[in-house]
């Protein structure tokens, strides 16, 4: 029996080919860090969404993780910006960070509604499946063009909302991955930002919405089988009682019929909204070619910004406060060379600083490493110098026995055998064997 070959985890065709397309896409993190409530929890996992397929939309967040966590682990991981929210004591806060050297920019959420709100005033909900497998569009809208007039941070603000998302490339992006769009738009009476999301959808030109749901063969909301995927007209005498019945009449048995009129204002978009696709498109019946009314569905998080500050470099390591909006230390980019010189000289000393502290604290743990190795070889010098002292003094049990006074005397005296020899020999006692030990 043939063996059965795994291939979920293998991309293939599109999803390839948007794998390789947005593999120069920036990514980003969005964190909630500090003590947040439930609904800033809930916005994090929706901006999460709207990010994707570009995020980490399954990070789990502990309570001992610290911004400077994060921080120190994304340029590793491949990560280009951080989002966190947390919540102050006037309102949630919001920073964007690119990584790893900066610039950081930090707003007050002034107003935000989540995704459930958004879909629970809508007139028809809508599921949301294939749109997040692809990174949306981003337009910017009522930004003032640059010029000599224009407030200097505007444009910094402007190219961070670009940098957030894929570039687009119109000789090689496909309009079937066109399925989202985030419209960051300026409001220059309140001087905020309002952020919104919406998913693209695509309906027939010219048409009733009864036509339309015999060209898409969609079922009647009232019919008993929502699964056939075909129209229930069992109850119709003529197919002209469903396309031309004017709406809150009865049903069948009236002689009332919509009129070209009506008909045509209650066709799905105007001459405006017509466009001609230049591929095909999702759906059914959309095909190259044809004429259809494109229209957009906002799906949230909604979101109002008031940009505080902008500030080189990242948290913790914060630079030059390159923008502010309260007080009198407003700087609006707007400096005297006097005022740079000395921001910069002391920039420069808490710079200076840092390193030293930096490596003070590395040359004290390298001397406290080679101090403790030290201590290491030495009492493994000692330990191995006791070994060898014991096995001196230990005492071998292949040692020869010596006996005192058996040749040594008889070679002291040479004549002694001599004078002995007239006498009797004398009885001598035998002589002790002693065994030299040592120390145990």
């Amino acid at each position: 029996m043939a063996r059965r070959r795994k291939n979920r985890t293998h991309l293939k065709g599109a999803g390839a080919a948007a794998q390789s397309a947005n593999d120069g896409a920036p990514k980003s993190f969005i964190i909630k860090h500090g003590q947040v409530g439930s609904s800033v929890t809930q916005l994090v996992r929706d901006l999460r969404k709207v990010m994707e397929p570009n995020t980490a939309s399954r990070l789990k967040e502990r309570n001992r993780n610290k911004l400077k966590d994060y921080l120190t682990m994304a340029p590793t991981l491949g990560v280009t910006h951080l989002l966190a929210l947390t919540v102050t004591d006037v309102a949630p806060s919001l920073r964007i960070i690119r990584l790893p050297a900066g610039p950081t920019l930090s707003f007050r959420v002034e107003r935000y509604s989540l995704m459930k709100d958004i879909l629970k005033t809508s007139r028809s909900s809508r599921s949301m499946g294939m749109e997040y497998l692809t990174a949306p569009l981003v337009v910017l809208a009522s930004f003032p063009p640059p010029s000599p007039e224009t407030p200097p941070h505007l444009p910094l603000l402007m190219k961070s909302f670009q940098s957030l998302f894929p570039p687009l490339s119109p000789n090689s992006m496909s309009l079937s991955n066109c399925r989202r769009i985030v419209l960051i738009a300026y409001n220059p009476d309140r001087g905020t930002v309002d952020f919104r999301h919406y998913v693209i959808t695509v309906k027939p030109y010219g048409v009733s919405k009864r036509v339309r749901r015999v060209l898409e063969g969609a079922p009647k909301k009232s019919s008993t089988n929502n699964s056939s995927g075909f129209l229930d007209l069992g109850s119709e005498k003529d197919v002209a009682d469903f396309l031309l019945r004017k709406r809150g009449e009865p049903g069948p048995g009236s002689d009332g019929y919509e009129s070209a009129a009506s008909s045509a204002s209650s066709a799905a978009g105007d001459d405006g909204d017509a466009v001609s696709l230049a591929d095909d498109y999702v759906g059914r019946n959309n095909k190259k070619g044809q004429k259809k009314a494109v229209r957009l569905s906002e799906v949230g998080p909604r979101m109002e910004l008031r940009l505080i500050k902008i500030s080189e470099g990242v948290p913790g390591r914060e630079g030059a406060v390159l923008y502010h909006e309260f007080g009198a230390s407003q700087i609006k980019l707007k400096k005297s060379k006097a005022e740079a010189a000395a921001l910069k000289a002391s920039h420069v000393a808490k710079e200076r600083l840092r390193k030293q502290r930096r490596e003070e604290q590395e040359s004290n743990v390298q001397r406290k490493k080679a101090e403790k190795e030290q201590g290491l070889r030495k009492n493994q010098e000692d330990s191995d110098e006791e070994g060898n002292e014991e096995g001196q003094d230990e005492w071998d049990e292949e040692e020869e026995i010596s006996e005192v006074g058996s040749d040594d005397e008889h070679s002291e005296a040479p004549g002694s055998d001599e004078e002995e020899s007239d006498d009797e020999p004398e009885e001598r006692p035998p002589a002790k064997k002693v065994r030299i030990r040592g120390k145990r």
